[in-house]
């Protein structure tokens, strides 16, 4: 039996530029629910964001979305925000981010601006402390992750990641192949973290 009962999704709140950004949010949404897993995001009913959580949604499947207060008029709708099966509000960012943490068994990377690229850095390097080995995926929808990816490399390579193993992303390039690659990674091993480094943090 596989531990992954949710995924966290990452992703613009815009939808970019090339439609397949949105199509791959849909795809993932979707790929989601058809494996009984709950998705959990950022509350967003907009962009990319709205995309995963309508695929989801119309799949059957479940979505808790988790959004501070500030952003509800400004990435979303409260009629769209209504149709969630729950929904979270924080008092800001912080709280939010941590939340998503506590909610989720992998996270998933689609295409986003600078908010999205902080919230997987900031999972990855949780992981590097060893708060965690839950799977981290980079979707890299159209290689469009190829430029992180490149500066892990570099960072890795000049000495500046030394627990590089702990800091292991998946990099997929399908959105239908990464609900499997997180149920796959997971079966490997027990990824819950080392409870006496998480307490110490």
């Amino acid at each position: 039996m596989s531990k992954i009962r949710s995924i966290c999704v990452y992703c613009g709140s815009s939808p970019g530029r090339d439609p397949i950004y949105k199509q791959s949010g849909k795809i993932l949404g979707k790929s989601i629910a058809e494996n009984g897993l709950e998705l959990v995001y950022g509350g967003g009913t907009k962009g990319i964001m709205g995309a995963v959580a309508d695929g989801v949604m119309s799949a059957g499947g479940k979505v808790t979305g988790i959004i501070p207060k500030f952003l509800m008029n400004k990435e979303a709708t409260e009629h769209a925000l209504g149709q969630l099966s729950e929904l979270i509000i924080t008092e800001d960012m912080h709280e939010r981010k941590h939340r998503m943490f506590e909610r989720s068994d992998a996270f998933v990377t689609l295409p986003g601006g600078i908010g999205t690229v902080e919230e997987i850095v900031e999972v990855m390097t949780w992981a590097q402390l060893g708060r965690h080995r839950k799977p981290m995926v980079f979707a890299n929808i159209n290689g469009f992750w190829n430029p992180m990816l490149a500066l892990i490399d570099h960072m890795k390579a000049e000495g500046f990641v030394h627990t590089s193993h702990l800091v292991n992303p998946l990099v997929v390039e399908r959105p239908e192949d990464i609900v499997q690659a997180i149920l796959d990674a997971a079966a490997k091993g027990d990824r819950d973290g080392d409870e006496a480094i998480i307490e110490r943090l």
